[in-house]
């Protein structure tokens, strides 16, 4: 299921203040679709975030669902070298406390940043985001919401499968 929400935006973009710019959105889409998701990946931290609590854990305590953020960039913590190598991971770290993974969704591209938002572990995060990647860095759920945000494309999933069959 698929739906669009647009939200007047009314608090201006401030790094580590997402969940307050684009939540509203979020929960309103949520709110219209026929399917309740099972599970939340958002284009956005979790716990790898400053106050530990970003847009994907903000979100699923709203929705009282699953989540995960999946984020493009570092938003804080640190990490060790990623080799380049799909599917290679490294713990991201912050005052000595693990908030996440960098994940190598693809090799040649830069990391993906995975954490837990609400009610997923560490290592259920990095497997559902790896079960959602094809060839392309960003997972299928992101590039589709994406496309139908942005552009209006309606998603297309040529390879309809139960994602948690095989984790």
């Amino acid at each position: 299921d698929y739906t669009v929400a647009r939200h007047p935006t009314s608090f201006p973009y401030v790094p580590g203040f997402l969940s307050f710019r684009e939540a509203p959105a979020v929960l309103e889409a949520l709110a219209q679709l026929r399917v309740r998701p099972s599970l939340l990946i958002c284009d956005g931290q979790g716990i790898a975030h400053p106050r530990r609590f970003g847009i994907a854990s903000h979100v699923g305590l709203l929705a009282d669902l699953p989540s995960i953020g999946c984020a493009k960039s570092l938003l804080t913590g640190r990490h060790a070298p990623l080799p380049d190598e799909r599917g290679a991971t490294v713990p991201l770290l912050n005052r000595g406390e693990q908030i996440g993974v960098a994940l190598r969704s693809r090799a040649g591209t830069k990391p993906l940043y995975v954490s837990p938002g609400h009610r997923v572990g560490m290592e259920s995060a990095v497997r559902f985001v790896m079960a959602c990647l094809t060839k392309y860095r960003l997972p299928e759920t992101t590039r589709a919401a994406d496309g139908l945000a942005s552009h209006g494309r309606v998603p297309q999933i040529s390879n309809q499968r139960q994602f948690g069959e095989e984790l």
